[in-house]
């Protein structure tokens, strides 16, 4: 299975089906949303490489999330999927910061071969920051490892190291348990009872030796906060 995540937003199932399966089949990550409201969400909370667009559907549309994009997560990978071939759209996604504008129908052949050539156009762009500098030393997150002034160091499960990517990238919002659950683990929050994600906290606080949560916080009732 690829590290590489993809997050689909668009509003026909069976569109949307199609596409994470194909995508999936391919050896990808996927996330999708039905909507413009929980792809709005998504797309500026959750981790992920490549964004696949429509342009129409209920709530935001793409462009209004194309814009939220361009302020909160500059040079994000992202390819319009639309039915709207007009040069004046074609051009508005493109200006807007889209990266590539496929026009509905496509094969799902022509989709793939995209979707590679966008993630090597932008590999360089979309992951600038794999090294990290946190209180008392450095995480490597591609590499999947702590390291500290004392010369300690803590290798870390993919788990781990996902979910404290999510927390870095989360800039000091508290984290709730159904946000990991729906954004990392893709579980269904509502139908899951686990007790993973505070068995995964704990393992981070001990790797990064924060035994007073002056880092990683548990904000009661409410989730997780990263407070360097």
């Amino acid at each position: 299975m690829s590290e590489i995540t993809i997050l689909v937003i668009e509003d026909d199932p069976a569109v949307r089906r199609g596409v994470v399966d194909v995508l999936e089949y391919a050896g990808y990550r996927t996330l999708e949303a039905p909507d413009g409201h929980s792809g709005m969400d998504l797309a500026l909370k959750a981790n992920f490489r490549l964004l696949l667009l429509d342009l129409v559907m209920p709530g935001p549309s793409g462009f209004d999330i194309l814009e939220a994009l361009k302020k909160k997560r500059p040079g994000q990978a992202v390819i319009i999927l639309s039915a709207r071939g007009e040069e004046n759209d074609r051009v508005r996604g493109l200006v807007g910061g889209a990266d590539d504008y496929v026009v509905k129908p496509f094969s799902m052949k022509e989709l793939l071969a995209r979707v590679d050539a966008v993630l090597r156009r932008t590999c360089e762009r979309a992951a600038p920051a794999d090294s990290r500098a946190i209180p008392g030393g450095n995480v490597d997150l591609r590499g999947r490892v702590l390291t500290f002034q004392n010369g300690r160091r803590e290798d870390l499960s993919e788990r781990e190291n996902d979910l404290l990517r999510y927390l870095l990238d989360s800039n000091g919002r508290i984290i709730s348990r159904e946000e990991i659950l729906r954004n990392l683990w893709g579980l269904d929050p509502d139908r899951t009872e686990t007790r993973t994600i505070d068995m995964h906290i704990m393992h981070l606080r001990s790797k990064l030796g924060d035994k007073n949560q002056s880092l990683l916080a548990t904000v009661r009732g409410k989730g997780y906060r990263w407070t360097p």
